[in-house]
């Protein structure tokens, strides 16, 4: 059976269209088209559905599709290993989210340097969506995004940080510990807004309560957050790692409520299939290590 049909067929599925898969794929679309009915004929059975330029995967395509992706991700795992075997590039281009480049990296970077001494590393900070296109035009080797879902990409969960209710010292809610999300409603709260799945899990909160919250500072970044808060301007949802420091000093304490117990953002350490499977599974490793909160 033919590596670059299954690639084809894979590929297809994920995008929706012929066009889009060549041109990811930089073949011409008869070319796909080829290695579908190639496919087909191998299979002795048709994997798509044609109507129009709509398609859809047939009930042997369905039932073929895991099979297909296990298969491609196989060999370009060992395609990788037996090309690479025992090179070790000069430099490594790292991707990262905001928050990662802030609160994960300074740490680990300086560890992983100990791995491998004789790498450059350079990091590049940007949005979940921008690393994605870097790394698939491998303009970067790996990157720390918050979720993906592409055949080309592997992605691996690195780490979840529990976003939980931060006060400042010698606020009333310090002597409970604990709270309803209902005991908040006459604070000030200040809320950070990064536009994640994750922070919409607290507004979904926020919708379930007979008054909503009193927001009166929204802001995109998660420093100026945490500042308002040391600054007694309110009180603030907060991702632990970001607020490791001050919690340690005493200057920022965390207030478990009921009703956010369970929400985290979740990152996760990506690469294109096959590719720098060392480094990530030392940056995992390094990782599972030191992210414990």
């Amino acid at each position: 059976m033919n590596i670059d049909n299954i690639e084809a067929f894979v590929y297809i599925n994920h995008y929706g269209s012929f066009n889009k898969a060549a041109d990811v794929l930089y073949i011409s679309q008869p070319t796909v088209t080829a290695r579908i009915q190639s496919l087909e004929r191998e299979l002795d059975c048709k994997v798509f559905d044609r109507l129009g330029k709509q398609i859809s995967l047939t009930d042997k395509g369905r039932q073929f599709l895991p099979f297909a992706q296990q298969i491609l991700q196989v060999y370009q795992t060992g395609k990788h290993q037996i090309q690479s075997k025992g090179l070790v590039p000069n430099e490594l281009r790292i991707g990262s989210t905001v928050s990662v480049s802030n609160y994960v990296m300074p740490q680990l970077l300086p560890q992983l340097l100990k791995e491998y001494p004789h790498i450059n590393i350079k990091l590049i900070t940007a949005p979940t969506d921008y690393l994605i296109e870097k790394l698939q035009s491998k303009e970067i080797d790996l990157a720390f995004i918050r979720k993906v879902v592409n055949p080309a990409i592997q992605a691996f969960p690195f780490c979840e940080d529990p976003i939980s209710l931060y006060v400042y010292k010698g606020h009333p809610l310090v002597q409970k510990g604990s709270a309803l999300i209902q005991d908040i409603v006459e604070e000030t709260l200040v809320f950070f807004e990064c536009g994640s799945l994750d922070w919409m899990r607290l507004h979904r909160v926020f919708e379930s309560m007979e008054r909503p919250p009193n927001i009166v500072y929204q802001v995109d970044n998660l420093e100026t957050a945490k500042k308002l808060v040391l600054q007694k301007a309110g009180i603030c949802f907060l991702p632990a790692l970001s607020v490791q420091e001050e919690v340690e000093a005493g200057a920022l304490i965390r207030v478990d409520i009921a009703e956010t117990a369970g929400i985290s953002l979740r990152t996760s350490l990506i690469s294109l299939n096959g590719e720098n499977g060392g480094f990530v599974q030392t940056l995992l490793e390094l990782g599972a290590g030191y992210l414990k909160i």
